[in-house]
């Protein structure tokens, strides 16, 4: 007997390297035992999946609204992956018929509840997202570096300035901030340029690094800074946390539903002297940066892979054999 189909639609796929796609590709897999699944930019008319998952309400938009009209009994799931939560929903026409549409919506943080409209939250679920556990790196009791990474591409939205300009407020001389990521905004690229040059030894940009190396790179680290102004659930912090590396991140909302109301690495959105500050009390406060470690080892059980795969699993039978 041949396997149901679904196709996942992401506006991103694997040259992008960014979080639709690596959750893309990660459901595909989870999906795969059960299922046939593919990741693609639109669903193939010429053999219409069993199930569509819609990656992002605005940029995918059309994939959904057209398998709509042309299969209105077959179930579809949009996921809600970021800007799409946290802006186009509340003004963009293309986005809110998403909303509509779709016969499930997934958030991948509880926080993001709060965004939609109230009439639509019954068919909402939160499905956390995940990462393979690494052990953590040994670190040195005194090390010459204590390396801060930012991992994100460089666009408005990751507020790259802000880590930047903390590079220019540290104070701890074994602070170095390090930047992964591409150039998605010309004039960002030319800010990590400049801040190479303005503060080197202290801040260092090393452009696009592959998913494998950057993960391993992450898991040296000291700690990780995230900056976004807006994030429907960072894979980053995942990543950080199943790797024991505490994150210092922007009080914003789609950040508090990854790590909790009670996390004490927080800092004011923009704010790059408050950023600085933690940076310097994670290496000067020993107690403070225990706390932080502890905090993240709690959440990290939130984000395996056997538990995003058991409740995506659960979303997908449910739709495709109701009872």
């Amino acid at each position: 007997m041949s396997k149901q189909t679904i196709c996942i639609v992401s506006p991103a796929l694997a040259q992008a390297n960014n979080g639709n796609w690596q959750t893309a590709r990660r459901w595909a897999q989870f999906l795969r035992p059960r299922y046939q699944a593919d990741v693609a930019f639109d669903w193939p008319a010429e053999a219409a999946p069993d199930l569509l998952i819609a990656l992002h309400a605005r940029r995918s938009a059309a994939p959904l609204a057209h398998f709509c009209a042309a299969h209105p009994e077959r179930p579809t799931v949009l996921v809600l992956t970021g800007t799409d939560l946290y802006r186009d929903i509340r003004g963009d026409a293309d986005a809110q018929a998403s909303l509509r549409r779709a016969s499930a919506l997934v958030l991948l943080q509880p926080a993001g509840l709060d965004e939609l409209p109230t009439h639509l939250r019954a068919k909402a679920r939160v499905i956390y997202q995940s990462a393979p556990s690494l052990q953590p790196a040994a670190r040195a009791v005194a090390p010459h570096h204590h390396d801060i990474l930012m991992v994100g591409h460089l666009r408005e939205e990751k507020d790259p300035r802000t880590f930047m300009l903390a590079a220019s407020h540290v104070t701890a001389r074994s602070a170095r901030l390090v930047h992964i990521g591409g150039v998605l905004d010309p004039a960002l690229g030319e800010a990590a340029t400049a801040a190479n040059a303005a503060w080197p030894g202290r801040y260092h940009w090393l452009g696009p690094l592959p998913h494998a190396e950057t993960r391993q790179r992450l898991k040296a680290a000291h700690a990780m800074a995230i900056c976004s102004r807006m994030e429907g659930g960072a894979n980053v912090i995942i990543e950080a946390v199943t790797s024991g590396v505490p994150v210092l991140a922007s009080d914003i909302s789609g950040n508090r539903g990854m790590l909790g109301d009670d996390y004490l690495g927080y800092f004011p959105l923009g704010d790059a002297q408050a950023l600085a500050a933690l940076v310097d009390k994670s290496i000067d406060d020993a107690g403070w940066y225990a706390r932080l470690q502890e905090q993240c080892a709690r959440r990290a059980r939130l984000f395996t892979p056997e538990a995003e795969q058991a409740a995506l699993l659960d979303l997908v039978d449910n739709l495709l054999h109701p009872n």
